[in-house]
């Protein structure tokens, strides 16, 4: 049989993870889990990106090493991985010797074969994406942000003159012209390679849409790809081999993972025909242009596939730190457990597109899907065995009509889960399941057992009914839960002990139950459940107010605020401050301690109650409003270095964060 290898992107240590990335990992989970129960051989891979110029800064702010501060935070999505039931194959880091020696090796082979040259060169460079831009991407995403056209010389005349400051197209984040010498890799001799590849294996991107955005971009002549960043400007990152006083840039580092992690044993790399590399859009031109001509240079076959996959939004609006809508999959996960959030993220977008979320449309999935068709068909079958059939697997008696309609149901569901599965596309594997789900409630409502229970005590044809029918009705069960043991592992194993299997069995027909064996109802598997609980509430800060209902009768009048001149207000300093780390007040609830860059030399500690609103892991990365010029304080023996401005008065509702990206220490006016 063929082997399945299934990759996520390598996640930047920098970044807290957030439903975005879970979301990609879950999917390659839930392919690894699947291929594995068909027999499949199976290899899946994710990990962690920790070189660049955001690491380092980062790192020297908290005053901690390059090394330090990856070894500390890639931590993060081992933990969050292991809430969520993630069970990979191998976890790799760009820091390991492993990798670093194969990028190194790879680099030296295309030097000697002339691949790689050394040149002056001028760019925008973004901090934030760690990448240079064209005049003509900075131009159009500025005007974009400006609301009207801002031309190339508008980038480069001095803001004095009436000059635009330019923006990074990905982050938003101001950009810097730089000039340098620098050592590139000829990207362009390979783009007719590349459009002949990507014609003749239509499938090598996916969905369709995608395969087409990156044929659009080849249209244009392609250019050379610098990848290299000087030493003096960057020190953390892969030396060249040839040219220590460089080192690699970060993309063309962190690609080869997918390569690198198969070298040793060398068996692994059996899997790489068959590489399925999973990626948000984002990152797709990386991914299908950068990737495929660097393995066409070094003489590799590109990967079998490369699906690249949707946003999700939150009122329309991608998720994104500086808007502070970032959903953190820790707080779904304690109010609803790791299946649910697994079953709830590949349920309700179809893969490839983007997604809206809601804590009302989770919750509403939960009930409807979970608890009301497939928890109330499990709970119901058991229960009514145990109390009328003695708690054990019933026989099944001759079959009727609805019996063989049920049958042929359950070959069509399993059957079209299956081609979706293999399709990659989740929404509609479980679409497909649940036609089986909703016919088994049907069947159960109209055999009505519970009616076939009061004839039986003078109708033996009754009981055999009954038997039958409570048989079926578990059997779908079975099936159903079998086929979901990939995307709800933990609920899969819970139900399939209850009846009576110790592993899942997709065979579709109602007659793998084993007549006799013991049967356990225990509490329903999907409880459900009324409203959301209060913990999730605080973590949509962007969330519509209620409209307030008017007054019955005339409010008292609003006491006039006491004016101030403007010298009262210019006293105050106000600066974004960029959360670098949060943690909870060791002697006090309600406070937490955060570390802030401000822009200054080193980051500030502010002590803040905002405990009760905000978990510590949804504010780093956050960008804060700081008074700077508070004298300092302590608060239950911690000092504070400045105060955070909050929304709500007494019941903080929400910290103030800028509309757009800013930089650390922007001035507030």
């Amino acid at each position: 049989m063929r082997p399945f290898y299934v990759t996520t992107p390598i996640y930047y240590v920098n970044d807290a993870p957030h439903i975005g990335h879970a979301y990609t990992t879950i999917a390659a989970d839930t392919l690894a889990r699947w291929h594995r129960m068909n027999g499949r051989p199976t290899f899946f891979l994710t990990g962690t990106d920790e070189h660049g110029q955001k690491v380092q800064r980062a790192a020297e702010k908290l005053g901690r090493t390059p090394q330090e501060h990856a070894d500390l935070t890639h931590t993060r999505y081992k933990a969050l991985w292991e809430r969520l039931d993630i069970r990979y194959d191998d976890f790799i880091r760009t820091t390991e010797p492993r990798h670093v020696q194969f990028v190194q090796a790879q680099l030296q082979k295309l030097h000697d074969q002339g691949e790689l040259y050394q040149a002056p060169y001028s760019g925008w460079y973004s901090t934030s994406a760690e990448r240079f831009w064209s005049d003509e991407e900075v131009a159009k995403a500025t005007g974009a942000l400006l609301k009207r056209e801002v031309t190339e010389k508008d980038l480069h005349k001095p803001l004095d003159q009436g000059g635009v400051a330019g923006v990074c197209p990905d982050s938003g984040a101001p950009v810097e012209w730089l000039t340098e010498h620098n050592w590139f890799f000829r990207m362009s001799a390979y783009q007719d390679r590349l459009i002949t590849h990507i014609t003749e294996n239509p499938a090598c991107i996916q969905p369709d849409s995608r395969r087409n955005e990156v044929l659009g971009y080849l249209r244009k002549p392609l250019g050379d790809l610098c990848m290299s960043r000087p030493k003096a400007r960057l020190a953390w990152g892969i030396p060249l081999p040839f040219s220590p006083e460089y080192v690699t840039y970060v993309w063309f580092d962190a690609l080869s993972n997918y390569v690198s992690a198969l070298q040793e044993p060398a068996s692994r790399l059996a899997f790489w025909p068959e590489a399925l590399h999973l990626v948000g859009k984002d990152i797709l031109t990386f991914h299908t242009v950068y990737w495929f001509t660097m393995l066409m240079a070094e003489g590799i076959t590109p990967p079998k596939q490369v699906y690249a996959h949707g946003w999700w939004l939150m009122h329309k609006v991608k998720m994104s730190k500086s808007l502070g809508n970032v959903i953190r999959p820790d707080p779904l996960i304690d109010a609803f457990g790791a299946d649910v959030v697994r079953y709830f993220l590949l349920r309700d977008v179809p893969f490839g597109g983007d997604g809206e979320f809601s804590y009302e449309s989770f919750l509403l999935r939960y009930n409807s899907d979970l608890a009301n068709d497939l928890g109330n068909l499990g709970h119901r079958s058991l229960s009514m065995a145990a109390q009328w059939l003695g708690g054990r697997v019933p026989d099944v008696g001759p079959a009727t009509d609805a019996d063989r309609e049920l049958a042929t149901v359950a070959a069509r569901a399993t059957a079209e889960f299956r081609a979706q599965m293999d399709n990659v596309q989740f929404k509609a594997a479980i679409e497909g399941l649940w036609e089986l789900v909703r016919a088994g409630n049907k069947y159960v409502d109209s055999e009505a057992p519970w009616s076939l229970n009061k004839r039986r005590v003078t109708d033996a044809a009754a009981g055999e009914r009954l038997a039958t029918v409570l048989r079926n009705s578990m059997e779908v069960v079975r099936i159903a839960i079998s086929h979901l043991a990939c995307i709800c592992p933990g609920k899969s194993v819970e139900m399939l002990d209850r009846l009576g299997l110790s592993a899942p069995d997709l065979t579709p027909t109602l007659d793998r139950l084993v007549a006799g064996h013991d049967l356990r109802v225990g509490d329903p598997l999907f409880p459900r459940i009324a409203e959301l609980p209060e913990s999730l509430m605080p973590a949509d800060p962007i969330v519509p107010a209620a409209p307030v209902a008017p007054a019955a009768t005339p409010a008292e009048p609003v006491p006039a605020l006491p004016q101030i001149e403007y010298g009262d207000f210019a006293k105050l300093q106000l600066r974004t401050g960029l959360v670098l780390t949060a943690e909870k007040h060791p002697k006090a609830d309600r406070l937490l301690v955060l570390s802030v860059d401000i822009g200054e030399e080193k980051p500030r500690q502010i002590v803040a109650g905002i405990a009760a609103v905000y978990d510590p892991a949804e504010l780093v990365g956050k960008t804060i409003i700081v008074v700077a010029n508070l004298k300092p304080a302590k608060l239950r023996g911690i000092e504070s270095q400045g105060m955070l401005l909050a929304a709500g008065g007494a019941d903080i509702a929400s910290i103030l964060t800028p509309y757009r990206p800013v930089p650390a220490g922007s001035i507030v006016k």
